[in-house]
């Protein structure tokens, strides 16, 4: 990945490769996760345990092949389950359905169930060869026969062993290989030697991409976008533009919401019933009410709450900011740790002035309060129901309930200092006679 980051933490729809997997795993009673993690990577356990605080976090000394990984959470094998089910980190878009397909032959008898795909191109993959339902071998590619190669159907990797037989069939894989590595995919034949079932369930190629570069991270999260929106669409979400929408994978709707074209939402955003998110907007881990309107060019940063009917306007920046219902914040303002009451108006090119290098600092504004344009309100401030702040006014004080606080310098008016100001400059700028031959 040319990253400093381990590979299953980078993002796709704003949730990490490893938290995709683990959110598509198994849960409830009965259900245990253990993840394999290499040296030195307590971040990814760390992840782990985010998502999933019932994982287990195994790590593996060294990287002898992928039984020698399994083999490495042998404690949570040994205390038994019904089956084992073995999945990777870097595969974001496989679904919780894939899964329980997976684990579904070995209800039926079966020993191994095996994920295969069929890629539009198949170099490079293990090849699934199959007699009727059942699966015969995996045979590598470097390996393959000339008609072997022409097979389609692909192994994805991921696995489900019964649980009774898993871990006698993992100690029995070898590693009389090239690289002297213990290779899962010889479970396949352990298990055909012992006289017992496996057997092959397909998915897609999209849902088993693995991850192992820039450029097919972004490939991921192409598709991945691509069946949010769809899901949104569904829902009754009107997009105009579907294909200029980012959303997060928790993104959350109500009915009737519109999204205009060139907006993203990050993680952690849900929007009510009939709420408008204009173009060029940027939210993340912000609620919006019933009937809201954001945007255009607004950006809702962490902790924003917008009651119903608010309306955000253009270039305008909230930050842990509860914005009550039928509050209006429309122009060129920051509003930033901040409580503005029901039906409050905030005019434009007003800011909380809510840190002073050291700390931050909460400004409350009452319900109905007005505040004119180019104010600075510095925090810690409250300013009173209705009250009313004269524009220009950089308010350091509290203000009553219904006040009017004004303050800014005094104007002054000098009668027709403007056209003498412009005659002096004038006067000024006339070349002295003969100046032009003087300089010659």
């Amino acid at each position: 990945m040319r990253s400093s980051t381990p590979k299953v933490l980078h993002p796709v729809a704003g949730e990490t490769l490893l938290a995709h997997v683990l959110k598509a795993a198994p849960h409830g009673d009965g259900a245990s996760l253990a993840v394999v993690v290499g040296p030195d990577h307590g971040a990814v356990a760390a992840e782990a345990k985010r998502v999933r605080p019932d994982a287990a976090a195994f790590v593996q000394g060294e990287r002898l092949g992928t039984a020698h990984a399994v083999l490495a959470a042998r404690d949570a094998i040994a205390a038994g389950a019904d089956d084992l089910l073995i999945a990777f980190g870097d595969t974001p878009l496989i679904s919780a359905d894939t899964f329980a397909r997976l684990r579904q032959p070995l209800r039926d008898g079966a020993t191994l169930a095996v994920l295969g795909f069929r890629p539009a191109d198949p170099t490079g993959y293990g090849r699934l060869l199959v007699e009727g339902d059942r699966l015969v071998a995996i045979r590598e590619q470097a390996d393959a026969s000339a008609a072997e190669r022409a097979i389609g159907l692909c192994n994805a990797g991921v696995m489900a062993f019964d649980g009774r037989a898993a871990l006698g069939i993992l100690d029995k894989i070898g590693k009389a290989n090239s690289k002297g590595e213990y290779y899962l995919t010889d479970a396949v034949a352990i298990v055909r030697d012992l006289g017992l079932e496996a057997t092959v369930i397909e998915t897609s190629e999209d849902e088993v991409r693995g991850i192992n570069t820039k450029a097919q991270l972004a490939e991921a999260e192409a598709v991945m976008q691509a069946k949010l929106r769809r899901a949104a669409l569904d829902a009754g979400v009107t997009m105009i533009a579907p294909e200029t929408v980012f959303l997060a994978a928790d993104t959350q709707f109500g009915k009737d919401v519109t999204i205009e074209p060139f907006v993203v939402i990050g993680p952690g955003v849900s929007i009510a019933d009939g709420a408008v998110i204009h173009s060029f907007s940027h939210i993340e881990q912000a609620t919006i009410g019933k009937k809201a309107s954001v945007g255009p060019f607004a950006r809702l940063r962490p902790g924003t709450s917008l009651g119903d009917g608010a309306k955000i306007g253009n270039f305008v920046e909230t930050k842990a900011a509860i914005i009550d219902a039928g509050a209006k914040v429309n122009h060129l303002t920051y509003i930033g740790d901040a409580h503005i009451g029901e039906g409050a108006n905030i005019g434009a090119g007003t800011i909380t002035c809510n840190y002073d290098g050291f700390g931050k600092y909460k400004t409350e504004i009452g319900a109905g309060a007005f505040v004119g344009s180019n104010s600075s309100l510095v925090a810690p401030v409250t300013i009173g129901a209705g009250a009313y702040i004269g524009s220009g006014s950089v308010i350091s004080r509290d203000v009553p309930d219904d006040a009017l606080a004004v303050a800014r310098g005094q104007q002054a008016i000098k009668q027709g200092w403007a056209k003498r100001f412009r005659e002096v400059k004038s006067r000024g700028k006339a070349k002295p006679a003969g100046a032009d031959k003087d300089a010659k």
